[in-house]
């Protein structure tokens, strides 16, 4: 329902909702990140990692899709032909014995495809990806092995193919299946490709499957919101997420083709959002973090009340590795020394490493101070409070570190926030201003650079 006749409090949610801020999955944001961190860099922080033992997370980057979506805020580029797919693949396979020569045989927990649209990768590349990360690396017995999909590329064949590879958990890219909003983001998959998919995926066996909604897309409408959500439900995912669009148009420049007057204003997305909280509340999904729901049987929800989920690139996870590393142009690495982040253009990287060098284009080391306040946001962004003098002391440092942000919290968010001593909990509107209450506790922000609207 349209909000109309607003309390003060709610007036001024529609000011901090038009406020720029970061989407904190990863701290410090890549807006840090310079040419100081180089391949020898993350060649040692990966040596030190390797000695510490553990297990790692794995995340593959796909940069193709048969189409650009207007939408769109990967790092991606339209490929008609497998050609260009095979001959990416066969470079990646570069990338992981490069760092398999570095790591040995480390243990992974999690091994996530992401893109851009992993499933347009020929099937035999898929399977050679596999063995040679399963020969490189060790594959834990329990573990996750994620795959973002375009349902409109989704066949029985395939799933079964990656069914017997070991994937486990499947994201579907729904976004809306609302034609006029299809259109206009050029992403047009009616209801019948959506549950085409989701038959292949339940033919092959794989009962963990994540639908990706959004909201904020231009002529989006709480009408279409509902409508969305109502046929989305119907298919019974274990997990949806749903994610406010992000309007960057200076950094994705495709993002053009959609018109500013096309987009639903503050009030209208704050609209949106909690429509589709309280659609899948009583659809029964419980709601995790800012902008995920699960089904009770979720792992998702028992790591949310038990307090052992996390953030990341990929969202909320049961993933409690503290090393990720990510394959594949533009792809984020991260250590417990800092992160790395790949060359973002797709020949840059290949040219780097079929030269025999890790493709490290610039990264982030992190101190002790930047542990700190990271483990302080992701505590926000996860459970809309933290214990920050116990995160402190988990760190060694002292806790008047915080003084200065917890200041600048109470003055600009009131009565929102509720602070006793060194605790804080978000307590009116959690899922539009987490990100806000988070941003007090960055130490860079807002120094530098653009971000999308907090709602």
């Amino acid at each position: 329902m349209p909000i109309t006749h607003q309390r003060p409090e709610a007036r001024d949610l529609l000011s901090l909702a038009t406020r720029t801020v970061p989407r904190y999955t990863s701290y410090p944001t890549a807006l840090q990140f310079t040419s100081d961190v180089d391949a020898a860099s993350y060649g040692k922080w990966l040596d030190i990692e390797a000695r510490r033992g553990g297990a790692v997370s794995i995340y593959l980057h796909v940069p193709f899709c048969r189409s650009i979506c207007n939408y769109c805020g990967c790092t991606t580029k339209a490929a008609l032909r497998d050609g260009p797919v095979r001959a990416y693949a066969d470079v990646l396979k570069d990338e992981i014995r490069l760092v398999g020569a570095i790591t040995g045989r480390i243990e992974v927990s999690h091994l996530h495809w992401g893109g851009g649209t992993p499933n347009i990768l020929p099937s035999d590349c898929i399977e050679e990806l596999v063995t040679l990360l399963s020969e490189t690396f060790r594959f834990r017995e329990d573990m996750e092995h994620a795959i973002e999909l375009d349902p409109r590329h989704v066949t029985r064949d395939g799933m079964a193919h990656l069914a017997g590879l070991g994937v486990n958990r499947t994201s579907l890219g729904v976004q809306t299946l609302d034609d006029t909003v299809q259109q206009a983001i050029a992403r047009v998959q009616p209801m019948a490709a959506v549950e085409d998919a989701m038959a292949a995926i339940s033919r092959a066996g794989i009962a963990d499957v994540n639908f990706d909604l959004m909201y904020g897309l231009p002529f989006q409408s709480e009408a279409s919101i509902q409508s969305t959500v109502e046929q989305a439900v119907r298919l019974v995912p274990s997990r949806i997420a749903v994610f406010g669009y992000a309007h960057v148009p200076w950094m994705k420049p495709h993002q053009r083709l959609i018109g500013d007057d096309t987009l639903p204003d503050a009030r209208a997305r704050i609209a949106q959002g909690r429509l589709a909280r309280r659609l899948l509340a009583a659809a029964g999904y419980e709601a995790v973090g800012i902008d995920h729901f699960a089904r009770e049987f979720d792992p998702l929800v028992a790591a949310m009340r038990n307090g052992t989920m996390r953030r990341n690139f990929q969202g909320y996870t049961t993933d409690t590795a503290s090393v990720l590393m990510g394959f594949g142009p533009s792809s984020i690495s991260r250590t417990a020394s800092g992160y790395a982040q790949n060359l973002p253009d797709n020949a840059g990287w290949q040219r780097r490493v079929r030269s025999g060098e890790l493709p490290v284009a610039r990264g982030k080391a992190m101190d002790d101070m930047d542990r700190m306040r990271a483990d302080a946001i992701e505590a926000i962004l996860c459970f809309f409070g933290v214990d920050l003098a116990e995160v402190a002391g988990r760190h060694g440092l002292p806790v008047d570190i915080f003084g200065p942000d917890i200041f600048s919290l109470r003055a600009q968010m009131g009565a929102r926030v509720r602070i006793d001593g060194w605790r804080i909990a978000i307590e009116r509107d959690p899922h539009e201003t987490a990100r806000l209450v988070a941003s007090h506790f960055d130490g860079y922000f807002p120094l530098s650079g653009r971000y999308s609207v907090a709602v």
